[in-house]
């Protein structure tokens, strides 16, 4: 564990810690990472056992307020080597993916600190006893784990790991430890839906609450996929098959214990042609980052969003709005609403996906480039508006790595990020600080 920044006035400035000293032990336990650390730092009376960059060793007694924390920030976030993915699934997005993109974005992490800290999802085939023990140690949750099904048999073929059939003995494990977990299930026409996926619903919801949500999501198949286990993606009817499953068990679960517990993901509605159920099936929404009620979200917040345009603006404004082809329904009747506004004038350009494919249809997964393609040699108006869901969540840069202002460059147009209908308005009406002019320069 090396430090890397002091925080001027924390208590280990005080004490003369400083970048690049090594923390090995706290109450003479090892500290491996940064939970150890945050576990074992906590107490009001802690022993810290420090390396300096000369060799030397501190030992530092401490006594503190409970949680005060000593001010110290570590490289790599604390982590160091990240557990990696062990498995073969067969319906890897990594696997069907280009070259071009972010360097990050080819690294299959599957590691449960990552989970706990930042929501990824896991599949605990490489666990070992002790680490589920620590885990229930640290009470590191909730967790989010790819169970996909509970079929032993099937889940060892499914994800091509022979560690990968526990995964309901784990499960229990944890729930008894008393960790919180949501669930997902990357579902495969013909492989694990059907009766396949009925089992895995009612093998999650024995283990509810611990096991607080499932998430049914459809397999995303790109045009990179020679050489890989055939797979179909989902037809309106198999979509609908898919609901009609997922419904009529969330209902039973509402009877049970008064909690929808497994949720569809919007694709699956969007593929059958149905509409978005109302917010209170959702459940609070535990999922929306795995794209399960982003769309009732954004539907909600649009009918609010709405009721406060104005009848007139004073100058003429022009916008151009682009999505994915999934987006499309959502945001016609917004275009059609902002265009009764006096002196506007929106366009709705959907943005096919060359660089992954056509059956790619989600707004997060275009690339500058397709952008690019579709929109160049047209009038654009004064801002074009683009969903931030392109973009890195803690960066401005796209799948590609380029950025905001240079997609702007490009276009010779104002570009702006929107999140929801809220944003859509304020980049069209408003000051807006994400604004990147044509110039990339912030307006």
């Amino acid at each position: 564990m090396i430090i890397e920044e002091v925080i001027p006035g924390g208590i280990a400035d005080q004490l003369g810690v400083e970048p690049g000293d090594r923390l090995k032990s706290i109450n003479c336990e090892f500290v491996r990472d940064i939970l150890d650390y945050r576990f074992l730092a906590c107490a009001e009376t802690i022993s810290v056992l420090l390396i300096k960059e000369s060799g030397e060793e501190w030992l530092l007694e401490i006594e503190k307020d409970y949680e005060e924390d000593l001010g110290i920030c570590f490289k790599q976030e604390g982590l160091g080597r990240i557990k990696r993915c062990r498995n073969n699934c067969i319906f890897c997005f990594l696997a069907q993916m280009p070259k071009g993109m972010r360097k990050t974005l080819y690294f299959n992490d599957d590691d449960y600190r990552l989970s706990f800290l930042h929501g990824n999802f896991i599949t605990l085939t490489n666990l070992s006893k002790r680490d589920l023990e620590r885990i229930v140690k640290l009470r590191l949750t909730p967790l989010y784990i790819s169970v996909h099904t509970t079929n032993a048999a099937l889940r060892n073929k499914m994800l091509n790991n022979p560690n990968s059939g526990k995964i309901m003995e784990q499960l229990t494990f944890l729930a008894q430890g008393g960790i919180r977990m949501h669930t997902q299930a990357v579902v495969c026409p013909g492989i694990n839906d059907g009766p396949e996926l009925q089992k895995t619903i009612g093998d999650l919801y024995s283990l509810w609450p611990a096991v607080n949500s499932l998430a049914v999501v459809p397999v995303g198949l790109t045009r990179y996929r020679d050489g890989l286990f055939p797979l179909q993606g989902f037809t309106r009817e198999k979509a609908r098959d898919v609901l009609a499953l997922v419904e009529k068990l969330q209902k039973w679960c509402l009877k049970q214990g008064g909690y929808p517990f497994v949720f569809a993901g919007d694709e699956f509605y969007l593929a059958a042609g149905l509409e978005f159920p109302v917010a209170f099936r959702y459940g609070g929404f535990p999922q929306t980052e795995n794209g399960v009620g982003l769309a009732r979200l954004f539907i909600d917040e649009w009918v609010k969003t709405s009721k406060k345009l104005p009848e007139e603006l004073p100058a003429p404004v022009s916008a151009t709005i682009i999505t994915g082809a999934a987006g499309q329904k959502l945001l016609v009747p917004v275009v059609e609403r902002l265009n009764r506004v006096k002196n506007l004038k929106v366009n709705l350009r959907v943005i096919e996906n060359s660089f992954f494919g056509e059956k790619v249809t989600v707004a997060g997964l275009l690339t500058p480039d397709d952008v690019y393609s579709t929109l160049k040699d047209t009038e654009l108006g004064d801002v074009v508006v683009i969903p931030s869901m392109m973009l890195k969540k803690d960066e401005p840069v796209f799948l590609d790595g380029s950025r905001v202002k240079d997609l702007a460059g490009k276009l010779e147009a104002n570009v702006a990020l929107a999140d929801g209908p809220r944003g859509i308005v304020e980049a069209i009406f408003s000051d807006n600080k994400n604004v990147v002019t044509k110039r990339g320069y912030h307006a």
